[in-house]
């Protein structure tokens, strides 16, 4: 093994100058959202923030770090604040510790100080000295808006519904399709505007019809395009051939330019082979699949990666048959991608959007 190297420090830029007079504050349930929330509700609309940041305080760096290359911003005692990544738009924040859960359909939590936001430009070397960044910063850091992952748990078992100005509803719990004439098997192809049951038209002009039968329908690749498209702004091509941003299926997703492969697809197909190192994932990835003999050399399923549950363990969430929607429970296989459990034999791929 090679000597390591010094990591190359940037000029000092002290989160206090980033942010102004900012800083953290608890929030508290309010008493009617309280009164509000279904017994298997999987994550409060303003959940009880515990400040397990805090004011930071000492000197903060930013420092480049490779493989994949990247930008980390340091506090003084050396822990991670926040990590933007070359040519992605997902930044992870460090932030108040939030837990989630699913408590109609698992025993599994996640407790993270992670706020997985979009920047609304692709990260760069230096960005962090660009006024568009500064101002993004200091809006999103410390912010309790809803980011990638409360927006995800809107839609598992038991989530209320919300609705927008002109009364459509743009979450709550949501299915993953109806069932084929068979009655055992679903249909797939349930895209967001399915859910949401209007008609949408793309950046390239192409509009689609929402099917009434599919109506509040999510595939695992159309529950992806909900969160990261039509909830927080990620641009969506119409289907993988027309348009630019996040194609239409999970394999679409996966060979696409869009983002940064944090873990190639490696071997030969079909099956290909196991990633044997998943250290470099980094929460609020998107983890792909091989799952059938059927489709050829194609990705059958995409997943958010939410990081570690606290029973150790690396778990995402994602739209499934069985489950019969967007869940982190155990039906049709655990939601791990460490040990030897069915999804994680069958994970190939990840990318960092």
């Amino acid at each position: 093994m090679p000597p390591k190297k010094k990591r190359p420090v940037l000029h000092a830029v002290t989160v206090l100058a980033l942010l102004g007079a900012s800083g953290y504050l608890t929030v508290e349930l309010r008493k009617d959202e309280q009164d509000k929330t279904p017994a298997t509700q999987a994550v409060i609309d303003e959940p009880n923030l515990e400040n397990g940041t805090g004011q930071q305080s000492g000197k903060q760096t930013w420092e480049r770090l490779k493989n994949p290359a990247r930008t980390i911003l340091r506090g003084g005692n050396g822990q991670i604040l926040a990590t933007f990544t070359d040519h992605a738009r997902t930044a992870t924040l460090r932030g108040p510790s939030r837990t989630f859960g699913e408590p109609a359909n698992t025993k599994s939590k996640v407790i993270t100080e992670d706020w997985v936001r979009l920047m609304p430009e692709p990260w760069a070397e230096g960005a962090e000295k660009k006024q568009w960044f500064k101002d993004w910063f200091k809006e999103n850091y410390g912010s309790k808006k809803e980011d990638l992952f409360a927006i995800a748990f809107q839609y598992v078992t038991g989530a209320k519904v919300k609705k927008d100005a002109q009364g459509i509803p743009y979450a709550g719990d949501a299915v993953f399709g109806p069932f084929k004439p068979d009655g055992v098997d679903r249909l797939e192809q349930n895209d967001f505007y399915d859910y949401l049951g209007i008609s949408y038209t793309f950046r390239d002009g192409t509009t689609m019809a929402a099917r009434k039968e599919r109506y509040r329908a999510l595939d695992c690749s159309g529950f992806i395009r909900m969160v990261m498209g039509y909830r927080a702004r990620y641009p969506l091509m119409a289907n993988n051939a027309l348009g630019d941003g996040l194609p239409r299926t999970a394999n679409g997703m996966a060979r696409s330019k869009v983002g940064v492969d944090v873990i190639k697809i490696q071997g030969s197909g079909p099956w290909y082979t196991r990633p044997t190192n998943i250290d470099v994932l980094q929460p609020g990835d998107l983890l792909f699949f091989k799952m059938d003999h059927r489709t050829g050399d194609h990705m059958d399923h995409v997943a958010l990666y939410l990081g570690l549950d606290t029973d150790g363990h690396r778990v995402f969430v994602s739209s499934r048959k069985e489950q019969n929607g967007p869940t982190i429970g155990d039906n049709g296989g655990v939601s791990r991608i460490d040990g030897n459990g069915f999804y994680a034999g069958l994970f190939r791929s990840a990318k960092r959007l």
